[in-house]
């Protein structure tokens, strides 16, 4: 096996067993510790550290310790934040919740540098596009990552299901279900019990583990990138200014290309905080019961995971404009399908369609947004990536912060609001990166390597 996949593969593996536990518990934070919002303040708060974090970390931490070590720290404060849950309440999940905030844009932006380069490195020995090989890359990486969601879910369940459940709820309660749920009156309506403690400590003990089989992980196989391990250094041999690096985030600011790209992460933010937050709460929860909602997320991470190897291998033919349109599409179908539903039990099957739709479109802006960043952006992936982080933890931050605040069915028509001006905006993006390709080669002035950067730009 060639040391450039080996290492994908790692890498891969390594995110799964860490996101198995954080997944699962991500989505149980909304309906697991409902009592005066302390769930999905913790949330806010996370993301609310990813936030600042975006702004500060990412390029300090890769340019001094190096994409692998910056992986493994990162790693070890979702570690953190399992632990504080054994103890939860506002002392133990806000700190620990912030930590993990603090490691997440390090984590995330090391990781989309890891393999841009390698992708990179592997084209150029290969003599294949370096725009193919990064998505195919993340095709693969995503495939296997997202599962993590169906291992991390599957374990939820059948842990919860050993909650005794109760009668069945009323239909003046399910009136306040769905998209009429509005600040949090179907909270208590759901059809089960709360699962005792002993069934919580079983299920954080088991996330605690595989977020230390990861740390293992990476620390003993990953092999590091040698131009950023460690304390990356200028051309006159010197490490970068620590001003410097702090500062690229702000200063890539200055690309036109960027302002208009802001609104993709900052969507993914917002759908994903969706999906994990308002489905699982205001549909699933209320509906069915807490130990339903492993099992319907199952559908949506599984979609999710065998969607993002089909788009790293389909957009080398389609391009990744029909693959975003395709995500656009479907997204903006089931939003409109969550506002005219009005969920019952006996709907059963609809509870699992709907997740399975949102992650065949979420697996859209997890592989191409992150692989656009990575080829648009190839001589400041840190930068790029950071940014990337910092606008899709402020979507995050906004959908967790209004959660308690407004309707489903306002959250549902802010989501619908900034797709479409989301795709406006990266049509005028991909436009003009055509445009610009297409005078290179009527001036008939572009070589190889100018060949490649503008293809990759396409």
């Amino acid at each position: 096996m060639q040391s450039s996949l080996r290492n994908v593969l790692v890498i891969s593996f390594g995110f799964l067993l860490l996101f198995t536990a954080f997944g699962g518990l991500q989505n149980l934070q909304s309906s697991l510790y409902n009592e005066d919002g302390l769930g999905v303040a913790t949330l806010s708060s996370l993301y609310g550290a990813v936030l600042l974090s975006s702004m500060l970390l990412p390029p300090i931490l890769i340019k001094r310790c190096g994409c692998k070590w910056t992986i493994v720290g990162s790693m070890c404060c979702y570690v953190a934040f399992s632990l504080g849950n054994f103890q939860a309440s506002w002392f133990s999940l806000i700190p620990t919740s912030v930590l993990l905030g603090l490691g997440a844009a390090p984590l995330w932006s090391a990781q989309c540098t890891y393999l841009t380069v390698a992708g990179s490195r592997h084209a150029e020995r290969t003599g294949q596009l370096g725009r193919d090989v990064v998505n195919q890359y993340f095709g693969i990486f995503f495939l296997i990552f997202q599962s993590s969601g169906v291992w991390g879910n599957l374990i939820s369940s059948l842990v919860f299901g050993q909650t005794p459940t109760k009668e069945s709820i009323l239909e003046k309660q399910l009136e306040s279900c769905g998209a009429r749920d509005c600040l949090m009156v179907a909270a208590s309506s759901n059809s089960t019990q709360g699962p005792s403690r002993q069934l919580i400590y079983t299920l954080l003990s088991i996330y605690t583990g595989t977020g230390v089989l990861a740390i293992l992980l990476i620390a003993v196989f990953l092999e590091p990138l040698e131009d950023f391990e460690p304390n990356g250094k200028g051309k006159d041999g010197k490490p970068p200014p620590f001003w410097t690096t702090l500062l690229s985030t702000f200063r890539l600011l200055g690309d036109g290309r960027l302002r208009l790209l802001i609104l993709l992460p900052l969507y993914s933010g917002l759908q994903q905080g969706f999906i994990s937050g308002e489905y699982t709460r205001s549909y699933t929860t209320c509906v069915l019961g807490i130990h339903f909602v492993g099992y319907v997320m199952i559908c949506f991470s599984g979609a999710t995971s065998l969607c993002s190897l089909l788009y790293g291998k389909l957009s080398q033919y389609s391009g990744r404009a029909a693959i975003y349109v395709l995500g656009a599409a479907t997204h903006l179908s089931c939003i409109i399908m969550l506002l005219l539903w009005r969920p019952r039990p006996t709907q059963m099957s609809v509870f699992f369609l709907l997740p399975g739709l949102w992650g065949l479109a979420d697996a859209v802006w997890q592989t191409q947004n992150n692989a656009l960043y990575g080829v648009l952006f190839e001589k400041k992936k840190e930068a790029a990536f950071a940014n990337y982080r910092l606008w899709e933890a402020l979507g995050f931050v906004i959908a967790f912060g209004y959660s308690s605040f407004l309707c489903v069915s306002t959250k549902l028509y802010i989501l619908a609001g900034v797709l479409s001006v989301a795709m406006l905006a990266y049509g005028v993006v991909e436009f003009r990166e055509s445009k610009k390709t297409m005078q290179v080669l009527a001036a008939g002035e572009m070589g190889p390597a100018e060949e490649e950067n503008a293809q990759s730009e396409m």
